[in-house]
């Protein structure tokens, strides 16, 4: 644990009554675009490699990828090289738990991808993981080593439009995961703070086992509950107090998912609807993504930008090590290769580069661009907290299934005569694996649908009845018209009658077509579910599967709803999909 001295006193701003946001975020994006554009001007234009070419491939967290891959283009165009060789880096997008996973099975690159010669992920808890997941198999040494340089960095926030930042206390005042509590537990919302209008405090985090906000945020909320900021054991892990104080600030959430993108884009969504203040009222996010969402999309700054509030108790850092795997694919000419490349990632033109997109340098030095005026304190986090040892660690992640918040979902599975053949016994061999991700006391209806709807499997527990539920699956059979809209509106009808605000209440609704009923109001579906009361708000977890689904319908009925839409235009990669949106669950 590494501290850092108190930050100073800075003047409190309303939001509401600060017109010259957009600018002063605009002008900060400006002078980023220009330092961004200078970096990566290129060098050198063409390059000979007649000797051959060494070939480096990193797999690397999905924020800081593509940057990376810019990084390593100007790499190669300054003429990089292993002796005589070339060296050609390839950076390969990999969200850090799924890489964590996939390190710990032992890599199969016909279900992984191209194996790594590095691997960068967002954190060095990730890591940590790996070695307690491979800690039998590599008794002798060990795939990562004990510890890696780091890249870059950027803490983890609990990011808050600035208006509810700001009711309670932000800049000035400490907040931290006992107020998430305190909130969570108040009956009265934010009419406890004086806004009534903003309703129930609603937090938004990602899924502990895939992404590192989560982990960060779920390591956090156990040492917060410690009162501690180190030295945290499975005893502490355990403790019945403890275990308490974090189901209880899972109660505030709205729900899960693998990634902070959906919170981001439906607060965007909502922000541009002006309904921003009660669709979530803190993610737990990377700063580094607070600065992005303040810069805005195609030229439109959010009305309500966001503010980076850093938990009072402590927080960890997404470091962003840079790990040279000890494996044996990784021969010499290799390593050399990674040391290079290593060599131009901390140095200056790209520790600047890094800066100017909003991260921290190796350091945690910021650029000008982490400021007040895009949401952010300068001075980071007061008290910095370094991930636990491998089994308390491990311990805390595993924790995930008893201290999460419950949830109560329909399945709407279309099996419309277009599903035939190969497409639907892909689909039920997904939706039958998709099962094992409920908990035991999580609820399941699971309804089949084409021209008409049929249960499959009434509302209830999936404890007793997994290999119950699963066998439905397995007996569904392709025929028949695709009434999309109908069914999606009887699903949300269905819950909203059934609605329990202790629970996440929505919907899974799969096609791999079009609306081919009667019913052709979409737009009075989608104004449905836009105006629902959040209290009883159920969300509709679109998927589109094969070539012939109707995206655009499916994405919004999913952003009417504050909820996701899912791509499987290749069947191939449904098992992953549906992992990926009952992950929200």
């Amino acid at each position: 644990m590494a501290a850092r001295p108190s930050r100073p006193t800075v003047p409190t701003m309303n939001a509401p009554q600060t017109p010259n946001w957009p600018g002063r975020i605009a002008l900060a994006a400006s002078v980023a675009l220009i330092v961004g554009y200078a970096l990566l001007a290129p060098r050198t234009p063409t390059r000979t490699c007649a000797a051959g070419t060494v070939s480096l491939a990193v797999a690397a967290s999905q924020e800081k990828s593509a940057l990376l891959r810019e990084l390593a283009q100007a790499y190669e165009r300054g003429d990089a090289r292993v002796g005589e060789r070339c060296v050609s880096v390839q950076i390969l997008e990999k969200a850090s738990g799924d890489a964590e996973q996939a390190l710990a099975r032992g890599w199969e690159e016909t279900s992984d991808g191209p194996r790594p010669d590095v691997w960068s992920p967002a954190s060095t808890a990730w890591t940590v993981l790996l070695r307690e997941h491979r800690s039998a198999r590599d008794a002798a040494g060990g795939l990562v080593p004990q510890a890696s340089p780091s890249l870059l960095q950027s803490p983890l926030v609990l990011a808050m439009p600035v208006p509810m930042a700001e009711a309670l206390g932000w800049p000035n005042a400490e907040i931290g995961w006992s107020d998430v509590l305190a909130l969570a537990r108040d009956p009265r919302g934010w009419a406890a703070r004086g806004h009534p209008e903003w309703g129930r405090f609603r937090l938004g985090k990602t899924d502990p086992r895939i992404s590192t906000s989560g982990l960060h945020a779920l390591v956090g909320a156990f040492f917060a509950a410690t009162g501690r900021s180190a030295d945290l054991t499975e005893a502490d892990v355990a403790d019945a107090r403890v275990v308490a104080f974090v189901k209880g600030v899972e109660s505030s959430v709205v729900h899960y998912g693998e990634t902070v993108s959906t919170f981001v884009r439906n607060l965007r969504a909502a922000d541009q609807r002006g309904t921003a203040l009660t669709y979530v009222s803190a993610i737990a996010i990377e700063e580094k993504q607070v600065w992005d969402y303040n810069q805005g999309q195609n030229g439109a700054r959010p009305a309500i930008p966001l503010a980076a509030v850093s938990p009072k108790e402590g927080t960890l850092v997404a470091d962003h090590p840079y790990v040279v795997l000890n494996a044996p694919w990784v021969d010499a000419p290799k390593r050399d290769a990674a040391a290079g490349f290593l060599a131009y990632l901390q140095g200056t033109e790209a520790q600047a580069r890094f800066r100017a997109a909003g991260f921290r340098d190796k350091d945690g030095r910021g650029g000008p661009e982490l400021a007040l005026a895009n949401g952010i304190v300068p001075a980071g986090p007061a008290i910095v907290i370094s991930p636990p040892a491998p089994t308390v660690l491990a311990a805390i992640q595993r924790s995930w299934d008893d201290v999460r918040k419950r949830a109560r979902v329909l399945m709407v599975l279309d099996v419309s005569g277009s599903m035939a053949g190969t497409k639907i016994d892909l689909m039920k061999r997904a939706a039958a694996g998709a099962i094992d991700g409920f908990a035991a006391d999580d609820e399941l209806a699971i309804w089949a649908f084409s021209g008409g709807r049929q249960e499959v499997a009434p509302l209830g527990a999936v404890g007793p009845r997994r290999d119950e539920l699963k066998r439905g699956i397995g007996a569904l059979v392709a025929d028949g018209s695709t009434a999309l809209y109908a069914s999606a509106r009887a699903g949300v009808t269905f819950l909203r009658s059934r609605a329990d605000d202790s629970r996440i209440n929505a919907v899974l609704l799969l096609t791999d077509g079009k609306n081919e009923d009667a019913d052709r109001d979409l737009d009075g579906l989608l104004a449905s579910l836009r105006t629902e009361d959040e209290t009883a708000r159920v969300r509709v977890f679109t998927i589109g599967y094969g070539d012939d689904a109707d995206r655009t319908t499916l994405q919004k009925i999913a952003e009417a709803s504050r909820a996701a839409f899912y791509d499987a235009s290749k069947p191939a990669t449904i098992d992953r999909v549906f992992r990926d949106v009952v992950s929200n669950f």
